[in-house]
């Protein structure tokens, strides 16, 4: 007999090998109720659930956050003090933590002077290839930037040295940054025949400014006690020095009727009073005489570059920086492929390769000069994954929020290969979404609900695809859902006609957008869509825009403060207690004083987080103890303000705590699917879909008959995408005209009328490539769009 051979054991696991989970044991943040899980590292989970169920609260505010925390932790005390403060999360456990890296949908900093070249460092490339390869050469990088300005100085200096003498000195830094417009491309202008009518005297009422009436403090008795000019002469009639005094004069005392004030010319008047306040955040009147009386030209001297003529004058093969950053992205990547100088080959290697990560993404038809506060949402995160993709690094945990925000379905599956390929180098990929194409690609779903906000906050299900599609979860029983095409479409009451659109890439472009129905604008991410209804519909008191821009706002609003529904429950408030309405406002009488109504005190401890604690003298509710006193319905003011919309929508619309104006409001509010914000959640905690929605509810009431919506399905859950279309209808059938401009197939089956755009995007977009019903959209296939849409309804 063979001698018996044992077959080897295999050799017993590695400790190291032993850390494939992230694990969360009692996450507590926000709405979650002690949410415990386990999640596979190297694999791509998404986050499903309705919007408000708490998807952003484990991923984002739980993991995310504390790997950041832990991160900055490494670094000694005198750099975490430079380094933003974050407190530890509301969570017993978390293991297994990788270095996170989020990619999220804020939009970027909209100050003027960043733009997608210099947000990328493609800008800072361009400067150094320009300062060596340029011809004739002006300068060191600096010379070919437009955020630095040229600087002469002169002088004596005294040199610490032996016996100390002054020597005479000169200094000069050449900079790229146009004098004229400061860098900025646009000048502002302010129309003088908006501000006043110069047939009238002051005394007469000249001024056409809101709130400055004839017989005001300011506008009579300091100009007509000032001795700078004569009241009662016609503007029209002042001499040159009183137009210069009336205009500019600088502040200067004046004595009026035995007081001491301060006379200042129109313009820097106008310019602090009104143009330095945030535009959202004005009334609408004085935010419609802004835009009235303001006007932006393209500067005249760099015609639009923001860079100096030195800087423009030096070029690389008859192309100078300015024409580099004004070509489209794809083109710029050819460009630079062909300039195969040794001298800086690393640096053409590595700007080759940030335009390609930009070509790849999707983003090609963009140009480096334009300005990062004009991207959407959706454009802004992509913008932000280029840095990641050529990265090197592996098993870094990379987390998105909602990336197919904004792309048109030929483009998520493009999103989806980049996904994939992040997660095939050995990386964890977590995603919040809402998408069924982008959920299909998951190799593990966490489902958070049932609800949103206090009814959401646990997992209803963890597994695949299929078992959440078997699930009798909200997201299970609507993952197949699909809008079918109408039968009969509505007729059309008219038509807004544009004629020769020529904004950004639009190619002449003539159509009749139809009045009196759901109007849907599509295409790819770029084909022109929002060029042609932001940029050519023109703005009037008929056309209400609602987009996602941030709400402007600090901790202190919320949608009570923003919708303007607390002031009638104040109202009610005062009047069945006798008291002041003031008394009901956390930011004014009513106010806690130990806080200042803010709930929370903020300690600061340097390069630590700042820890916030609940108020002890009001325990967070923010308000003094005797206001808390009063009650309207046996409710006191916070405990209504700690009520979902749901919840007070009941409340206020019947028996003693009734109040009309009220209800109303809450009404729109449910209407457009925030039944479960609650009224003094802060405005800052709201996602762009939400505020977007919270703008709508507060425009539903303004009397304009067109509404203008950017991708309205923004952050919403598939089974409230059925509400949002039972939305629009009303809208439509009061009378009113809504044109929307969107991705959402189902919303597109629902439109009565499409208007595509395209073919592509940038260069190879701006022009009309269907108008029709969806039904013929359908029929026709010779669009992107036509396609995805006739594979969505199923023909």
């Amino acid at each position: 007999m063979a001698p018996r051979t044992k077959t080897p054991q295999p050799p017993a696991p590695h400790a190291a090998d032993s850390h494939d989970l992230i694990r969360v044991h009692g996450a507590r943040e926000n709405n979650l109720k002690d949410v415990s899980i386990e999640l596979p590292k190297r694999r791509l989970t998404v986050f499903t659930g309705v919007s408000g169920s708490g998807k952003s609260s484990l991923v984002f505010a739980t993991i995310a956050a504390e790997s950041q925390r832990l991160i900055n932790e490494t670094y000694p005390a005198f750099v975490q003090g430079f380094m933003p403060s974050q407190a530890r999360p509301d969570v017993d456990v978390l293991d297994g933590l990788t270095t996170a890296i989020i990619v999220d949908q804020q939009r970027m900093g909209s100050d003027p002077r960043s733009t997608v070249g210099t947000a990328t460092d493609a800008n800072a490339m361009l400067r150094i290839l320009f300062s060596r390869l340029g011809k004739p050469h002006i300068g060191p990088p600096g010379a070919f930037a437009f955020n630095v300005p040229s600087v002469t100085a002169s002088g004596a200096i005294t040199v610490q040295r032996g016996n100390k003498k002054a020597e005479k000195a000169t200094f000069s830094r050449t900079g790229g940054m146009c004098p004229r417009c400061e860098g900025r491309g646009s000048v502002s202008d302010i129309d003088l025949t908006q501000l006043y009518d110069d047939s009238k005297s002051i005394a007469e009422g000249a001024f056409t400014i809101p709130g400055w009436k004839s017989d005001s403090w300011w506008t009579v008795r300091i100009y007509a006690e000032s001795g700078f000019l004569d009241p009662n002469k016609p503007i029209a009639k002042f001499t040159k020095r009183e137009m210069q005094d009336f205009l500019y004069k600088e502040p200067t005392k004046v004595k009026v009727e035995g007081s001491t004030l301060t006379f200042e010319g129109l313009i820097p008047k106008i310019q602090k009073s009104f143009l330095s306040k945030d535009r959202e955040a004005m009334q609408p009147h004085i935010r419609e005489f802004v835009d009235r009386a303001v006007t932006f030209a393209t500067c005249p001297e760099c015609e639009g570059t923001r860079l100096t003529e030195g800087a423009r004058s030096s070029k690389i093969k008859k192309i100078s920086i300015a024409d580099a950053c004004s070509m489209e992205i794809r083109d710029l990547a050819e460009w630079v492929r062909g300039l195969g100088e040794p001298s800086v080959a690393p640096l053409l290697e590595a700007l080759q390769q940030t335009l390609d990560s930009f070509v790849e993404i999707g983003l090609g038809y963009l140009a480096l000069d334009r300005p990062s506060g004009t991207l959407s949402g959706g454009e802004a995160q992509r913008v932000k994954m280029i840095r990641h993709l050529g990265s090197s690094l592996t098993d870094v945990t990379y987390v998105f929020d909602e990336p197919t925000i904004g792309l048109h379905p030929h483009d998520i599956r493009r999103m989806n290969d980049l996904l994939l390929r992040l997660r095939d180098k050995g990386n964890t990929v977590l995603v919040v979404e809402h998408k069924p194409e982008a959920i299909a690609i998951a190799d593990h779903v966490v489902d958070l609900g049932p609800g949103a906000g206090t009814a959401g906050g646990t997992v209803c299900f963890e597994g695949t695809l299929d078992g959440l599609r078997a699930s009798d979860t909200v997201t299970g029983r609507h993952l197949d859902d699909r809008a079918v095409l109408k039968d009969e479409v509505r007729k059309p009451t008219g038509a807004l006609e544009i004629r020769g659109a020529t904004a950004h890439n639009l190619q002449d472009v003539d159509v009749d957008i139809p009045l009196g129905v759901l109007t849907v604008i599509t295409g790819v991410a770029g084909s022109g869509k929002s060029s042609l209804v932001h940029g050519s519909i023109p703005a009037g008191e008929n056309v209400i825009s609602v987009d996602q821009s941030p709400i402007k706002g600090s901790r202190r609003s919320n949608p009570a403060t923003y919708t303007g529904l607390l002031e009638p429950i104040r109202k009610a408030f005062a009047k069945a207690n006798g008291v002041k309405p003031a008394l009901f406002s956390a930011n004014s009488e009513g106010a806690c004083p130990t806080c200042n109504g803010a709930g929370v005190i903020f300690t600061d401890l340097g390069m630590m987080a700042s820890v916030s604690s609940p108020c002890e003298d009001c325990e967070g509710k923010r308000f003094q103890a005797s206001v808390l006193d009063y009650h309207l319905g046996g409710r006191d003011i916070s405990e209504v303000l700690a009520m979902s919309v749901t919840e007070a929508e009941e409340f206020f619309g019947s028996g003693e705590a009734a109040i009309p104006a009220a209800h109303k409001i809450l009404d729109r509010l449910a209407d457009v699917g925030l039944g479960y914000l609650s009224l003094g959640q802060p405005l800052t905690t709201l996602s762009g879909g939400e505020r977007q929605r919270l703008k709508l509810a507060t425009h539903m009431a303004d009397k304009g008959g067109v509404y203008v919506l950017d991708e309205p399905t923004t952050g919403l859950h598939l089974a409230d995408v059925e509400q949002l279309l039972g939305l629009l209808d009303r809208l439509v059938d009061s009378g009113k005209s809504v044109i929307v401009i969107e991705h959402h197939q189902a919303v597109m089956a629902h439109a009565d009328w499409i208007i595509d755009l395209g073919p592509g995007a940038g260069h190879d977009g701006g022009k009309i490539v269907f108008e029709g019903t969806p039904a013929e959209l359908v029929a026709d296939r010779s669009t992107l769009t036509g396609e995805h849409l006739a594979e969505y309804v199923g023909e």
